[in-house]
């Protein structure tokens, strides 16, 4: 008699759902052996089916198993190379950005080096310029060192303003400013002495060119008798002796140089001290005006060289006084330079037989 037949299933629970009924059918003792010789036949037969299904796929799945074995092994290694290069990256991200940060610090050096650098540059210009001022003041160039100052001052001054130079020069520019005014009046006042010196000589060399122009005046008259109504200085006079004009301030006997006078007033309207500047030229000239002036002159000398002396400086005092009008018109005043040469032509003479005070008659 046959086993029936079992159906593989799988879960415990349907085993039992099919045993329960076979059971029941063979309820009686030889059956009950029969049903029990069939389990373990089929027993048999399944573990025979699985020992052999083991034999067959056995070196398949110890190689699988050796395989597997491997790949868990590399994988452990790779997850520790893993780590070691995770370890190197964390370490070689921490390495740049302390060479970063090292970088942006030199960067940071090197810029606060070449802000220095210019600072220094600049105020190396500044102390050029500064010590180019008193160079050229040396040099008795007082414009061009005048002119440095103000170009110190308002261009290079400006670029430093947050240095300690800057406030310092800032605070000597007036005493520089001073120091030019003090050095170009100096040079003002040599000037107007070698004036005083030369005056004399000036009024000689007039009386000379004014008796020379006299002489041609009559020799022209003895050839054309009518050219004897006009007088010296007349207009017919000064046209006909045109060709012999003579400049007494530029001539090859004497040479005027106006540049220090033009000088001090050009320096004196730029740091506009005009009023001042005028004031004190004429206080200078008073004062020269007054040294021309003796006490009295004596007609005793049968050479009347006093005499002489006198009218020849204040010949050249007024010619002086002219020219610069003439040249500077807003240096002095008309009436100013007039009452000076009327008090100059007002010189008391002593004469021993007359006894009385005359006027010098020279206008």
């Amino acid at each position: 008699m046959m086993c029936p037949k079992i159906i593989v299933s799988p879960s415990e629970g349907d085993y039992l759902d099919q045993l329960i009924p076979l059971l029941r059918e063979y309820s009686d003792g030889n059956r009950t052996a029969q049903l029990s010789e069939d389990l373990r036949d089929f027993a048999a037969t399944k573990e025979a089916e699985i020992e052999r299904q083991c034999n067959t796929d056995h070196q398949e799945f110890v190689g699988s198993i050796n395989q597997l074995l491997r790949i868990r092994e590399g994988t452990v290694s790779l997850t520790n190379e893993i780590l070691d290069l995770n370890q190197s990256i964390q370490a070689s991200t921490e390495k740049l950005v302390e060479q970063k940060k090292a970088l942006v610090e030199s960067r940071g050096v090197r810029q606060n080096i070449d802000d220095a650098g210019h600072a220094l540059q600049d105020c190396l210009e500044v102390l050029r310029l500064a010590n180019q001022v008193h160079d050229l003041l040396g040099q008795k160039k007082h414009y061009a060192a005048l002119r440095a100052l103000d170009e110190l001052q308002s261009v290079h001054l400006q670029g430093v303003t947050q240095y300690k130079l800057s406030e310092l020069i800032q605070r000597s520019v007036p005493a520089t400013q001073k120091t030019i005014a003090d050095a170009v009046m100096a040079d003002l006042n040599t000037w107007l002495f070698r004036v005083r010196e030369m005056s004399q000589y000036l009024g000689e060399l007039s009386f000379h060119q004014t008796n020379l122009r006299r002489d041609r005046l009559r020799e022209r008259a003895e050839k054309r008798p009518y050219l004897s109504h006009f007088k010296l200085n007349s207009a017919i006079e000064l046209v006909a002796d045109e060709h012999e004009e003579y400049d007494l301030l530029s001539n090859e006997d004497l040479e005027v140089d106006f540049a220090p006078l033009f000088e001090a007033l050009h320096i004196h309207r730029s740091l506009g001290q005009m009023d001042k500047f005028r004031s004190d030229y004429a206080s200078n000239r008073k004062g020269q005006k007054d040294l021309l002036l003796p006490q009295s002159i004596s007609l005793e000398d049968e050479d009347l060289e006093n005499l002489h002396t006198l009218l020849e400086n204040i010949a050249g005092f007024a010619i002086m006084e002219r020219a610069t009008m003439k040249k500077i018109p807003d240096l002095r005043s008309t009436v100013d330079v007039s009452v000076d040469l009327a008090l100059l032509c007002s010189t008391p003479i002593s004469d021993p037989t007359l006894r009385r005070s005359r006027s010098c008659g020279i206008h």
